[in-house]
């Protein structure tokens, strides 16, 4: 099977986007579809991954930037149908390597996918690293 990646904001389909992150994303399934709706309004950058043939979104990542040095990579997901096939890979190449952004601090937090993640450079906090943990209903 084929898939396009697109960095269009227009093209996400926010439907699919929101089927995903509130029934199968660990850690997303708390929030609203007006968390979500705002989160994407105000996404730096957003990545989709489409099938060639029906157009339809089976992969996502968002990011949140200073658009000057620093990045956050989040919401990265590529549905059950479609993984194994390197889409996570794509989508994650095409945020962080292939756009503004490439010479950015990056950072994410992810329970999972530790290391398709260090393929692409991501390590364990150093001590320059500080993080204030979530409210305990988010966590």
């Amino acid at each position: 099977m084929e898939y396009e990646l697109d960095d269009s904001p227009d093209r996400v389909q926010r439907d699919a986007v929101w089927a995903f992150l509130s029934t199968e994303a660990y850690w997303a399934r708390w929030r609203s579809r007006a968390d979500l709706e705002a989160q994407l309004d105000s996404a730096w950058r957003v990545v989709g991954a489409y099938r060639g043939d029906t157009g339809e979104l089976v992969g996502f990542a968002r990011a949140i930037s200073d658009g000057v040095a620093f990045a956050y990579l989040a919401d990265v997901f590529v549905a059950a149908g479609h993984r194994g096939r390197g889409l996570g890979r794509r989508i994650v190449a095409r945020m962080i390597d292939e756009g503004p952004g490439r010479d950015f601090r990056w950072t994410l937090f992810t329970g999972d996918a530790h290391d398709l993640y260090a393929e692409f450079g991501f390590t364990a906090p150093d001590a320059t690293a500080m993080v204030r943990r979530a409210a305990p209903h988010l966590r």
